[in-house]
């Protein structure tokens, strides 16, 4: 419970704190004539004694062995009782007594001896050194006169401020909170720091807080007049993030009065009341000048103590350490003067920002989390994965790792291991393959013995290549396309698309595909001739066909892959829409009797078929030629034309036409939504992405009245003319580069013979791509 020893001229005592965990203690001083005598701050400092702490939080009582209730045997022999009375109780109430005595051994003294302890100041004279300086100095010449009123055989004080001289008895000293007596040899004046009658002065940069004073004592023919001058440093502490310095000045004027005379003898520094003989074996550094005395201590050196703090919700430490300082000098007066100086030094808060280091092996799919550096006194008390809070027990429980990790530097860390398949990890999908995981934790931290608590939020993230892009395998029949694709991220990672339409159900019944899945895959049927095939290369009886979906990425749309599949296909009978106004027809003429295919025509009779046989014919044209005619349908444009067979007739003398041949024709139609079709004009933009192709049929016609009813569809074509004789006119489709104000000649002609028919030119416009509607846009008329 107790340890104690007697360290130069002073009793220390220390109680071990673990001992006094959760209880409550108090000290009694025992005084050999009155009894225990309860120890509080006045006491202490008018009797020499301290109660403090260790750097370690251990108790410690100091006490001067010229203190008031102290056993003097000769000056040399000392001893002095303390009663440590312990409770559970604030009240003290069924407090345990233990009683515990010191004794001290010190012969050693010098003429004059100045103790600065942490509340009061001290200072003894041997009594049998000369008293007046043989200089007779100012300060004792004006004590002269006083002393005509010293009491027979009593000792007085008289202080010396700048407010002037003032002259008390020893027992009113007392109440004022000075201890003064006199021993066998020695005389000692003990003072409070900033009393009425001491003052502040500055010595070589250092606050000194100092007290002039001359002890008086009187009897028959002899006047005895003592020096007890003391001054004390109150500051002198300077800090840097590495190191704290402690200055005292090397020559104190109000203590030498000569100062031609000093010369200084030894410089000694403690730890804790211990001597450190070489203060470089723990980096400390002790240095001295003719004005100043210095101790650095590296921040964190052996001896002190580095204490974990919070500060304005911000984590830091704090160090201390229990210094003393023992200077020996001598000068003309006092011949050897010991000037002792006890000092508790404590940094101010010193922030230390804790770090989070990433220690995560992608490979592990494991979050490795350090966190730290703290001192040991600092544990951790909970965190938080994503929003979700939890004790060390829960997190363990629930497959999280927690453990500590000791440092080089003598802190430590907390390690933290999370799962990348956890659920509070936030998953996000980047680049073309790749998972970043993010790891979003607080930490709850208790700090030091006051418990106070440190919160600190970190966000750790690893992106690691774990996705593998899905390969799609393609196919056909005899009538249909098929792609069989990886439902793998489908919906979570990545969607179809169909040129930049999404696809979903809808777009596949909408465009009349098949959509099939099962647990792996999803199957689409695609018909030869349904929307969103690409037809590569058409020729007689063959087309090869090819259909394309993109992967692309959810959030940013990036393509990552295109599926594909194309097939040749043998038909007898087809019609394919290009996107850029080319029509191919695979015309099949089923009539009896069988008609020569080489026959057949268009609606321009030089528009002949380019391949044939005996039942079909291949005519390739652009809705431009061939007497083409365009209608709107909703938003759609359809281009009509239909294939006829030019009949033989048989010689004869009478008007009426003899033929063998039937009457048959088949009307074919072209559909394309008006906001994919380019126009029928000679203005074409640089190519970006493919179009879509239309949408074909055809359609047998048999009788007059139906032909007619399909004649009423109007035929209207627009050129673009050379200059303004409209004779010589540019190639449809070929690009055509004008300069900005220059004359742009526009025909658009209705090549239609019915007389209801007539043309009116409303809104005619120039864009810079087949999108009607796509801007910027110059218009060339506006309402006629």
């Amino acid at each position: 419970l107790v340890q104690s020893s007697c360290r130069s001229r002073i009793f220390w005592m220390k109680l071990n704190k673990l001992l006094l965990q959760g209880k409550f203690f108090q000290l009694e001083i025992n005084d050999p004539y009155a009894g225990p005598v309860l120890l509080d701050k006045k006491l202490a400092s008018r009797c020499g004694y301290v109660l403090s702490e260790d750097v370690w939080g251990n108790p410690v009582f100091r006490a001067s062995v010229l203190g008031c209730h102290v056993a003097n045997e000769a000056d040399e022999l000392f001893s002095l009782t303390v009663n440590i009375k312990v409770s559970s109780f604030a009240s003290m109430r069924a407090a345990v007594t233990y009683t515990y005595p010191m004794y001290c051994s010190y012969s050693s003294w010098a003429p004059r001896e100045i103790v600065c302890e942490e509340n009061y100041m001290e200072v003894s004279v041997k009594t049998d050194v000369p008293a007046v300086s043989n200089d007779y100095t100012l300060a004792w010449m004006s004590a002269l006169p006083e002393t005509q009123n010293v009491a027979y055989q009593l000792w007085q004080l008289m202080f010396v401020s700048p407010s002037g001289r003032k002259r008390i008895m020893v027992s009113d000293a007392a109440k004022l909170g000075y201890s003064f007596n006199n021993t066998l040899s020695r005389v000692y004046l003990r003072a409070p720091y900033h009393s009425n009658e001491s003052d502040i002065s500055m010595v070589s940069g250092v606050n000194m807080n100092m007290l002039t004073s001359t002890s008086m004592y009187r009897q028959r023919w002899l006047l005895l007049l003592i020096d007890t001058t003391v001054s004390c440093p109150v500051d002198g502490t300077s800090f840097t993030d590495t190191t704290l310095t402690w200055t005292v000045p090397s020559v104190i004027p109000t203590l030498v009065l000569q100062e031609s005379t000093f010369l200084s003898k030894t410089i000694l520094m403690g730890v804790d009341g211990q001597v450190i003989v070489n203060p470089e074996e723990n980096n400390y550094l002790l240095e001295h000048n003719k004005t100043h005395i210095g101790i650095t201590i590296p921040i964190g050196a052996e001896g002190g103590k580095l204490k974990s703090s919070v500060s304005g919700g911000v984590y830091g430490i704090i160090y201390s350490i229990d210094l003393f300082l023992e200077h020996t000098w001598t000068d003309a007066d006092w011949q050897t003067t010991k000037y002792t100086v006890v000092k508790s030094i404590t940094t101010p808060f010193m922030p230390q920002i804790p770090t989070v280091i990433n220690n995560t092996l992608p490979e592990e799919r494991i979050f490795n989390v350090a966190f730290g550096h703290f001192l040991p006194d600092v544990s951790l008390v909970s965190i938080t994965i994503g929003n979700v809070p939890f004790t060390l027990r829960e997190a363990q429980h629930r497959g999280y790792k927690i453990y500590e990790t000791p440092f080089s530097n003598g802190t430590k860390g907390f390690i933290l291991e999370v799962s990348f398949d956890d659920p509070y990890i936030l998953k996000e999908y980047v680049n073309r393959n790749e998972t970043k995981y993010t790891l979003l934790v607080n930490y709850t931290v208790s700090v030091g013995p006051e418990m106070m608590l440190y919160y600190h939020s970190a966000e750790v993230e690893c992106v690691i290549a774990d996705i593998e892009l899905p390969e799609a395998a393609g196919y056909c029949d005899e009538e249909n396309l098929y792609l069989a694709i990886p439902m793998f991220g489908l919906h979570q990672y990545w969607n179809l698309y169909l040129g930049a339409k999404l696809l979903n159900r809808h777009t596949a019944l909408t465009n009349g595909y098949l959509a099939a899945s099962n647990s792996t895959h999803l199957i689409l049927q695609v018909p030869l001739f349904a929307v969103g095939v690409i037809y590569e290369e058409v020729s007689f009886q063959k087309i090869k066909a090819r259909f394309d979906v993109a992967l692309r990425k959810m959030r940013t749309m990036e393509t990552l892959q295109i599926f594909s599949v194309s097939c040749n296909f043998n038909s007898s009978a087809f019609i394919v829409c290009h996107p850029d106004g080319t029509i191919m027809i695979s015309a099949q003429m089923k009539t009896v009797p069988a008609i020569d295919m080489s026959k057949t025509k268009l609606r321009d009779s030089s528009c002949r078929p380019k391949e044939y046989n005996e039942g079909h014919a291949f005519f390739k044209f652009h809705v431009t030629t061939c007497g083409t005619s365009v209608r709107f349908e909703g938003d759609h444009i359809v281009y009509e034309n239909e294939i006829s067979y030019e009949k033989e007739t048989l010689p004869g003398q009478s008007q009426t036409t003899i033929t063998r041949d039937p009457d048959y024709r088949l009307t074919v139609l072209c559909y394309y939504r008006a906001k994919e079709t380019v126009m029928l004009g000679a203005f074409v933009s640089e190519p970006s992405t493919s179009r879509p192709f239309g949408s074909g049929t055809m359609v047998p016609r048999s009788n007059i009245a139906v032909y007619r009813r399909i004649r009423k569809a109007l035929n209207v074509v627009s050129r673009v003319s050379k200059n303004e004789s409209f004779v010589d006119f540019y190639e449809p489709n070929v690009a055509i580069l004008k300069q900005p104000m220059e004359s742009v000649f526009l025909e658009v002609e209705l090549k239609d013979e019915s007389p209801d028919a007539e043309l009116y030119l409303d809104n005619c416009w120039v864009t810079g791509s087949l999108d009607f509607n796509s801007i910027p846009r110059w218009n060339i008329t506006v309402d006629g």
